[in-house]
């Protein structure tokens, strides 16, 4: 069985024996650690089932491991006492931003407009609870607009925002691995988690991962949806069925839009 937890505990254990850095993306932001030797950016991004971070957040303080937890602001996944366990154990919190899906508007001008405000709502009701140094735009693969719409107009440094991965990566220094739609070589199915780099992977498993890891290139970005991930049959397989539910809506709404 793939997406456990145990499986990921796994790959985790195997990145460590050829990654000496795993870091929170803001230290790469600030320029806090020098990147000369193998590096991960670990970075998660909190969709749903916020209790399922808490238990990742927990394995990867268990194995020194420190990385950043990208929150939604929606009900089911904006859980104060998680958010604050989490940043407890050492790890990031930044704001998975979703405001232009949020809001709506009569013209596009007049969205974005209304999407910066709503963003800057948010952003201060998630740094009551833990410092917000940087974001990332969700997805939302459904949504008329893309999230990142927002800084053709405005900038989110003013904010006091120093990264986001999307805009301030470089792809073709960083190699990209991603579980969206539940698999790794997941592109067909991904409507926005694209980027553009020199690295090309095609691992459908995190055995193959884990099999071809003195493959990977010396600093890589890995994203990890929590709610994937699970040691129990049913939670695990209502995962299994769901998502590839979506995929299959995700395949159509790719293939219109390109």
């Amino acid at each position: 069985m793939d997406f456990t937890i145990n499986i990921y505990r796994n790959l985790l254990e195997s990145l460590k024996t050829k990654f000496f850095n795993f870091l929170p993306f803001s230290n790469y932001s600030e320029k806090l650690v020098t990147l000369e030797d193998s590096s991960i950016i670990l970075r998660h991004d909190v969709d749903l089932m916020p209790e399922n971070s808490l238990l990742t957040a927990e394995l990867e303080e268990s194995l020194g491991i420190r990385g950043t937890y990208y929150f939604r602001i929606i009900p089911e996944t904006f859980k104060p006492d998680i958010i604050q366990e989490i940043s407890a154990l050492g790890h990031e919190i930044g704001y998975h931003y979703e405001d232009m899906d949020l809001v709506k508007a009569d013209n596009l001008d007049c969205h974005i407009d209304l999407a910066f405000e709503s963003f800057k709502r948010n952003l201060e009701r998630l740094r009551k609870i833990a410092p917000i140094k940087t974001i990332c735009m969700h997805g939302s693969p459904r949504a008329k607009y893309d999230n990142k719409l927002i800084w053709t107009k405005y900038n989110y440094k003013e904010l006091g925002i120093i990264g986001e991965p999307y805009l301030d990566l470089d792809f073709n220094e960083f190699g990209y691995l991603t579980d969206t739609g539940r698999r790794w070589n997941g592109d067909k199915v991904s409507v926005r988690d694209r980027v553009n780099s020199k690295y090309n992977f095609n691992f459908r498993t995190t055995k193959q991962i884990i099999e071809n890891i003195d493959k990977l290139p010396a600093k890589i970005m890995f994203t990890i949806h929590p709610q994937r991930w699970h040691n129990s049959i049913f939670p695990w397989t209502r995962e299994l069925i769901l998502q590839n539910a979506k995929n299959l809506v995700k395949y159509t709404l790719v293939k219109i839009r390109n």
